[in-house]
Formats: structure tokens, C-alpha cells, sequence
């Protein structure tokens, strides 16, 4: 995120400095704000991708068409695939004649037309000075759904998660207490794959079968410890060395019962990095189903370790809720 930044997948996210300025663009142009919504099954992801069929290439095919130029799109999160969204903000820098009013309607009108009901842009207009999808954004909020009951329902199936069996919610719910604050969430992030030209890596991962770090926290799994975990407030493992870039602020996570077996997460973070909700989600449901404790997120969480975290959950049941920015930037 992140970043998802944000939960963003088809393509890494990067982080972003808060004073790296926007990209300039000519005086001509006039940059306009959309908010899509998409059902991301059969996509692959949101990310502009020759020769594969995304969000982002489908939107930016359907802008040539109607404006008869290529645009750029710059999003709030680009969502991994199968990976749905109902609040995804897109920006675009158009000419002055498709910005006037009547033409941003139509724009949104023909858009509409061309792509939904899999993309619909729910709204079009002119950004405020200085907007950007991305790095104006200050948080992102996902939502993940699980059918929790002991059949499947096909009307739920492309986008919730189905667990036949029994959870505990409320181990689950007590779970996300541990996730609020800042943290570095390289226990649930798919690690970014260093560029060969930045040259040797102090702390490369470790490999499935490599030795524990020197402080490292064991799994519950492994049986009882001679030494126990870490409390709060205790020194980072040996040599450890966090990674700024997926250090993210969580301000809060919670499930939600809405009845019939459906089970609702909520996360807002102020950007989320590579699979961080999925992952988090597998997590909470391994411990909704009694393979961790509640009190285990805490440990996994500092430990920075990939491997105690359970899989990430399905893609198909994560949808990009909302894309959140300060009131000027509306």
C-alpha cells in the first residue's frame, strides 16, 4: 500500500515521499478526478499492462476512443488481480475543451456505456489544484468478505471468501487490537524484489530451511520455547533492520457479523504494501479457526518474519472500499 500507498498488487507498490512534488504538467492541460468502481475478476489487476487485459488498460482504451488521444492514468491503488474496487480515484490530465462541464458529463456518460457493468465511473469532474490520485491521498480502506457457513452461495461466490467451518469470530476481532499503530508489516507484505542495479543486499530474506535470525521469534507451532517471545518494548532481534518502506500506520481493523454466515473486515491504514490485507486476513481466519491465538499477531507482527503469517486469503473476496484525502483536495 504501500502506499498500498496500497493493497495493490498486479504491479509492487513504491512508496512516495510526502514532499516529492507532483509531476508538472503543461498549462493547456486541465487534470480531471474519477472515482471507479470494477468487479476485478477476469482483470489482471489495475496497472497498464501491454498484452494483458487490466482496469487500467480497459479505462485508458475507453478515454482514447472518446477524448481520440492517449491519456495517463495515475491511481489511489493499484489492486492486484481479482482484486475489486467500489472507491478506486483515478486522475488524467485532459484538454480544456473536455474539461468544460458538458463535456466531462458526456466523457462520463460514454465511459459508462463502453464499460459497465464491470467498470463504472461513478464520478467525473475537475480536480482541485494540485490533486493527485496517489500521493495526495492520506489513507486507503479495504474491505474483505468471508461466507463463513457450511455451503457455498453462488451469489456471493465471486466475492467473498467461502470457510466452511466454524470461526471464532471473536478471537478474530480480539486479534486486530495488536494491528493498530505503526508497525513494520514485513510479516504480511510480499517482500519487493530488489533491482539488480542497487547492488548487494545488507539483509537478503531468508530461504524456507535457513537458519532463524538471532532473536528471532519461534512459531507456537514448534512446541514449547526455552526462551519466551519478546514483550512489547523489547530490543529488535539482532541485526534486524527494518525496511522504512513497509513501515505503515493501521487506525483500525475490526470484523463485523451482517448475518447469514457473512463476515465483514474493515482496515484503514494510511497506505498498505504488497498482499498486506490479504495476508492479514489469512492470519485473523488461521486464528478464527484455532490454528494461532489472538495473542500471536503480536509477535508475528514483530518478528518481520513472512513465514510465521498464515497465506494470503483469496484475492476475490479484498475490494478497495475507499481512497481518503483532505477536504481542499476533494
Amino acid at each position: 500500500m504501500t502506499l498500498f500507498d496500497a493493497e495493490d498488487a498486479g504491479d509492487p507498490p513504491s512508496s512516495v515521499a510526502e514532499d516529492d512534488p507532483a509531476p508538472a504538467r503543461p498549462s493547456a492541460l486541465v487534470r480531471l478526478r474519477m472515482t471507479v468502481a470494477y468487479d476485478g475478476s477476469g482483470f489482471r489487476g489495475f496497472a497498464h499492462n501491454p498484452g494483458v487485459v487490466t482496469v487500467g488498460g480497459t479505462l485508458r482504451e475507453a478515454l482514447a476512443k472518446v477524448l481520440g488521444q492517449t491519456v495517463d492514468l495515475t491511481c489511489a491503488g493499484r489492486t492486484d488481480a481479482g482484486v475489486h474496487a467500489w472507491g478506486q480515484v483515478v486522475h488524467f490530465d485532459v484538454g480544456e475543451g473536455a474539461a468544460a462541464a458538458e463535456g466531462v458529463i458526456e466523457l462520463q456518460r460514454s465511459l459508462n456505456r463502453m464499460l459497465a457493468p464491470r467498470i463504472v465511473v461513478r464520478e467525473l469532474d475537475v480536480a482541485a489544484p494540485g490533486f493527485d490520485a496517489r500521493r495526495s491521498a492520506t489513507g486507503r480502506r479495504y474491505r474483505y468478505t468471508v461466507l463463513n457457513q457450511p455451503l457455498p452461495d453462488p451469489f456471493l461466490a465471486a466475492t467473498a471468501w467461502h470457510v466452511a467451518e466454524p470461526l471464532d469470530v471473536r478471537a478474530m476481532q480480539l486479534a486486530c487490537d495488536p494491528l493498530i499503530g505503526e508497525h513494520d508489516w514485513s510479516s504480511f507484505c510480499r517482500k519487493p524484489v530488489p533491482s539488480p542495479r542497487a547492488g548487494p543486499q545488507p539483509h537478503p530474506p531468508r530461504r524456507s530451511g535457513d537458519p532463524s535470525p538471532a532473536g528471532a521469534v519461534p512459531s507456537p507451532r514448534a512446541g514449547p520455547q526455552p526462551h519466551p517471545p519478546r514483550r512489547s518494548g523489547d530490543p529488535s532481534p539482532a541485526g534486524a533492520v527494518p525496511e522504512a518502506s513497509l513501515v505503515r500506520i493501521v487506525r483500525f481493523a475490526r470484523w463485523l457479523e451482517l448475518g447469514d454466515g457473512v463476515l465483514r473486515f474493515d482496515i484503514e491504514a494510511s497506505a498498505f504494501c504488497h498482499q498486506m490485507v490479504r495476508s492479514l486476513v489469512g492470519t485473523l481466519v488461521a486464528v478464527g479457526r484455532g490454528r494461532l491465538r489472538a495473542g500471536d499477531l503480536a509477535w508475528i507482527i514483530r518478528s518481520r518474519d513472512r513465514s510465521l503469517a498464515a497465506q494470503p486469503a483469496p484475492p476475490h473476496g479484498l475490494c478497495l472500499w475507499e481512497a481518503l484525502y483532505e477536504p481542499e483536495s476533494r
